[in-house]
């Protein structure tokens, strides 16, 4: 029974949902620029936990190697996301152009037609932060199963 509630609950979403954009905008200057600063900050801590987890040796473990693999993909997101947040709201060089609900024009009108295509893989930034959150998913799954396995 709670499994056919979750898929209902699921599919009800999934048709209701209003248009979500995986890299957000931000208003006033000063929000911007603590939200630039906090991926900074984040991406130096994963960097900081990845170098702890290998010189303590728990990546001899396989679950603390998953955690690490998901530091990686968390420092590549926000690299990935900082770089995007500046195209967009710093340098405005990027524009958008709607042409009906469902297509857009992408352009650069001081560059050329890499940047529109560069912009367009940052605003991606999903295809590293969801192989993270399944690292950090599966490596916790595997410690607790490990912890479990020695009691």
């Amino acid at each position: 029974m709670k499994r056919k509630v979750f898929w209902l609950v699921c599919i009800i979403s999934l048709i209701s949902a209003s248009p979500a954009w995986a890299v957000q905008a931000h208003g006033a200057p000063e929000g911007l620029y603590i939200h630039q600063f906090a991926h900074i900050f984040f991406a130096a801590a994963m960097g900081i936990f990845m170098y702890w987890l290998k010189a303590s040796a728990l990546t001899t473990q396989p679950g603390w190697r998953m955690i690490r693999y998901c530091a990686l993909f968390l420092v590549i997101w926000n690299i990935d996301a900082f770089a995007a947040h500046l195209l967009d709201e710093h340098l405005a060089i990027v524009s958008f152009k709607r042409n009906g609900l469902l297509h857009m024009n992408l352009s650069s009108e001081t560059q050329g037609p890499f940047l529109p295509a560069l912009y367009y893989f940052l605003k991606m930034d999903h295809l590293w932060c969801v192989p993270g959150m399944v690292f950090l998913y599966l490596g916790l799954r595997r410690i607790l199963a490990d912890q479990q396995a020695e009691e």
